[in-house]
C-alpha cells in the first residue's frame, strides 16, 4: 500500500505482439501488456488485460486472503495482446468479487469487445458465465475512482487507443502504450497530457533504425520517447511493449542508448514496482 495521495505502479506484462516465454526475455518479462495501479486510498486500477493480468489477479487473491475484491479495469483497445490474459483472471470467477471494465473505444460495444474472445470455439466458458459483478462503462471525458482522477486521451494506432494521464494527490502516472508518432495532432495531445509527469510510460516497441519499415503499425521508438520525456518535462521515461524478439541483452542496450538522450530512463520490467 502507498501513502494517502500518492501512486504506486507495478508492471504485471511489458511485453507487445505476443508473449515470449523464452530464457533469454525472461530478465525484463515475457508477459503481454497489463499494468497495476494503486492509489494510497486503496484503489486498484489495472490497465490492460493482457497476459500478465493472469498474475495480477492471482496476487490481488493471495492479498485478500480469499477472492474477495473490487478492481477496475481501464482497457487502452482490444487487439489481441491487451485482451488475451482476461479469460484467466481470477477474480472473475469469485461471486465475491466486483470487476469494473472501462474503454474510450467502440461506443456502446465494450461488453461486446470482451466477449468475443470467450465465444465459442475460442473458449469453453463465456463471459457471462463468470461468477463476479461486472460493470462496463465508457469513458472518453475525465472522471474520478475515489481519490484517483483520470484522464483518458487518443493516442494514434491502428482501429485506435486511449492513453491514459493518471493523478493522485499530486502524482502523476501517464500511460501511452500502442501509440506511432508522427500525427501532429496526437503528438501534440500527447505532450499536453504528459506534462510534467512523474512517469511516462512509453510505446518503444521498435528501435529508430527498425521504425522506416514498421510505418503504420502503430508503434513508437525509445528515440520519439526521450523527446517527449524532455518536451514535456517528464521526471522518469519507462518503455514499454517490447518487441517479442528483443533479447534482454538487446533492451538493456536500448536503455543504454536512451539514458544518452533522456537520463532518467528505464525499461518497464515485469514484477518491478514505481512508487511516485
Amino acid at each position: 500500500m502507498t501513502d494517502d495521495g500518492r501512486l504506486e505502479v507495478t508492471f504485471r506484462g511489458v511485453r507487445g505482439s505476443v508473449p515470449t516465454p523464452v530464457a533469454e526475455n525472461l530478465g525484463y518479462g515475457g508477459n503481454t501488456s497489463c499494468i497495476e495501479v494503486r492509489s494510497g486510498g486503496g484503489q486498484t486500477l489495472l490497465i490492460d488485460g493482457g497476459t500478465g493480468v493472469r498474475t495480477a489477479g492471482a496476487a490481488l487473491i493471495r492479498e485478500a486472503g480469499q477472492p474477495k475484491t473490487t478492481v477496475h479495469l481501464l482497457f487502452t483497445h482490444f487487439h489481441w495482446d491487451h485482451i488475451q490474459g482476461l479469460p484467466f483472471f481470477a477474480p472473475l470467477y469469485s461471486a465475491e468479487n466486483e470487476v469494473l471494465f472501462y474503454s474510450g473505444l467502440r461506443p456502446g460495444g465494450l461488453r461486446e469487445a470482451l466477449e468475443v474472445q470467450m465465444s465459442s470455439p475460442y473458449y469453453p466458458i463465456p463471459l457471462e458465465r463468470l461468477a463476479a459483478k461486472r460493470t462496463f462503462a465508457e469513458v472518453t471525458r475525465e472522471f474520478q475512482l475515489g481519490e484517483v482522477s483520470i484522464h483518458p486521451f487518443p493516442l494514434n494506432h491502428p482501429q485506435g487507443a486511449t492513453g491514459f494521464r493518471i493523478e493522485c494527490g499530486g502524482a502523476v502516472v501517464v500511460h501511452a502504450s500502442d501509440n506511432e508518432h508522427g500525427d501532429p495532432r496526437f503528438d501534440s495531445l500527447l505532450i499536453d497530457h504528459a506534462r510534467n509527469a512523474d512517469v511516462l510510460i512509453y510505446d518503444a516497441q521498435y528501435t529508430p533504425e527498425e521504425y522506416p519499415s514498421k510505418r503504420g503499425w502503430g508503434h513508437s521508438t525509445w528515440k520519439e520517447g526521450a523527446r517527449v520525456a524532455r518536451e514535456a518535462a517528464v521526471k522518469r521515461l519507462v518503455l514499454f511493449h517490447h518487441d517479442p524478439l528483443r533479447s534482454d541483452a538487446d533492451l538493456s542496450e536500448i536503455v543504454t542508448q536512451a539514458r544518452r538522450e533522456f537520463e532518467n530512463t528505464d525499461a518497464a520490467t515485469e514484477g518491478v514496482t514505481v512508487r511516485v
